[in-house]
């Protein structure tokens, strides 16, 4: 086992452990090619996901495989994997868990045992999380942030590594809820999962009409190399340049900055966080990794700067009349 510590990307066991994660990735996209066709930049946004140790949202139309995607990877990735179908009638309880009564049949002594609810995994699916209350969405709140969930006063840690994938379907369908603005922070990307090509559709039909049953996919890593891939990827060094850039990209969403375009002051509400700011520059070190480089570079922020902000950029009532959709602003943005 590679102990993890204060080491420089030039020591020899450090160097070992590049190694491993290069071999683990090109593994864990082979496994899950058996099962998914196309969409390799949603797989790789998952994998930065992963090693970056954030949550991630996926945005899609009914029958992109969103779910499909998520169970697959969850199941190369060796990971406990959990999946919570999200509805208007669910309750919080039935995400955290709750605290139910025992009596112990010998002595007649009762007692409060807490029952674990599906949260408690390596991996938990959120299927259709813009489909339950906002009352509900919020009981991931603690466990998205600080990875534990707080019960009748009792605070349960969650086992690392912890990951929250949600799916959701476009918010002007029926029957969904805006999720929370606190709620969209703390998911590292927004990403869209759009339709495959004439190509790639063709090959899933053909996949699925002349097979019953889905390939039995292999397990390529596992919890223990996951948080050592995640300090990893955090000894990635970047510059004072490109981290005053990244600082300097997301204040340029704030309408109150000095230097934002006319298109953020004209049509954003509220701007990006600083949780943007670190999200941004982790998920660029771990770019830059999986890319075979030992230091972040500027085309990793332009590249992750959309699924990054988009869902934390709030627009007005302009854009909307004039047409402008967020990644609209957000292209305004990145090009200057």
């Amino acid at each position: 086992m590679i102990e993890v510590g204060p080491q420089s990307l030039q020591e020899a066991d450090t160097r070992a452990l590049v190694q491993t994660f290069h071999d683990r990735i090109e593994r864990i996209r082979g496994q899950v090619r058996q099962i998914i066709v196309g969409q390799d930049d949603v797989v790789d946004h998952l994998l930065l996901t992963l090693f970056v140790g954030g949550h991630c949202l996926i945005t899609g139309m009914p029958g992109t495989a969103k779910t499909l995607l998520v169970r697959t990877l969850a199941s190369v990735l060796g990971l406990t994997f959990k999946r919570i179908q999200f509805t208007p009638d669910l309750m919080p309880t039935d995400v955290t868990g709750t605290d139910i009564i025992e009596e112990d049949i010998t002595t007649g002594h009762r007692k409060w045992t807490f029952v674990p609810g599906p949260i408690f995994a390596n991996v938990l699916l959120a299927d259709e999380i813009n489909r339950t209350p906002p009352k509900t969405q919020a009981a991931l709140l603690e466990a998205m942030q600080e990875h534990s969930v707080t019960v009748r006063g009792a605070t349960h840690s969650l086992s690392p590594p912890f990951f929250v994938l949600a799916t959701q379907n476009p918010i002007e369908l029926e029957g969904t809820y805006p999720l929370p603005e606190a709620q969209l922070d703390r998911f590292l990307f927004n990403v869209l999962l759009d339709y495959l090509s004439v190509e790639e559709e063709m090959e899933v039909v053909d996949r699925n009409s002349t097979r019953m049953a889905l390939p039995t996919l292999e397990p390529c890593t596992n919890a223990e190399e996951i948080v050592q891939f995640q300090w990893l990827v955090r000894q990635v060094p970047i510059s004072t340049d490109v981290r005053r850039g990244a600082v300097e990209l997301v204040r340029a969403t704030r309408p109150g900055e000095p230097n934002a375009p006319e298109a953020v002051r004209k049509y954003v509400r509220y701007g990006a966080s600083v949780r943007a700011t670190q999200f941004l520059c982790l998920a660029a070190k771990a770019r830059a990794l999986m890319q075979g480089r030992y230091h972040v570079m500027e085309e990793d922020l332009r590249i992750l700067a959309a699924p990054v902000l988009r869902h934390r950029v709030l627009t007005n009532y302009q854009a909307e009349s004039d047409g402008r959709s967020v990644d609209d602003v957000l292209r305004d943005v990145i090009d200057r």
